[in-house]
């Protein structure tokens, strides 16, 4: 506890395929900056964030700081994979909303996730808002996935900075519920 505010370190991994715009979405939140080059993650790159201090709900007021996993989109799940989700209080499972494949995909990747994080938080972000209809059919499948999975679903775009900040500070809250 520091001053009534309880401060807790959380692994948060960002999950999806290639190209979905997981670290955009991890510069924007962390840095406020978007960069038009496409730079492809190998293997696994580390940001952290401190958030500000939240209403839990239950009387107390907590303060997470961030250690945000941004895991290279990969097509198969092994042990290095697994090793990169182990200890992960949740995730952003992030398609992009200009292909439908990245929606449907995201179902094996939240169940490899959920594997190794069995208790783990998931929110489902529909990235790239900017270049895509909000209400379109990569939405509607990706509200599907949410559902089978239990979680809820936001629209983001990395670019514009819509929505990145609050898709973050809702997954704490999240955590925080249990």
């Amino acid at each position: 506890m520091d001053g009534g505010i309880c401060v807790e370190k959380k692994k948060i991994c960002l999950l999806g395929a290639f190209a979905v715009g997981k670290t955009s979405l991890i510069q924007r939140f962390v840095n406020d900056r978007f960069g038009d080059k496409y730079l492809t993650t190998i293997g696994v790159d580390i940001s952290q964030k401190l958030l500000a201090p939240f209403d839990s709900g239950n009387g107390r007021m907590c303060q997470y700081h961030l250690l945000i996993w941004d895991i290279a989109g990969m097509d198969r799940f092994d042990k290095v994979v697994e090793s990169y989700y182990r200890g992960a209080a949740g995730a952003l499972a992030v398609a992009d909303l200009t292909r439908e494949n990245t929606a449907s995909g995201l179902t094996r990747i939240c169940r490899n996730f959920r594997t190794v994080c069995p208790t783990a938080g998931i929110l489902f972000i529909g990235n790239k808002a900017d270049l895509h209809p909000l209400k379109g059919p990569v939405s509607a499948v990706l509200e599907q996935v949410a559902e089978s999975f239990g979680g809820q679903c936001r629209v983001t775009s990395a670019k514009t900075g819509a929505g990145v900040a609050e898709a973050f500070q809702l997954l704490a809250e999240t955590l925080e519920k249990g």
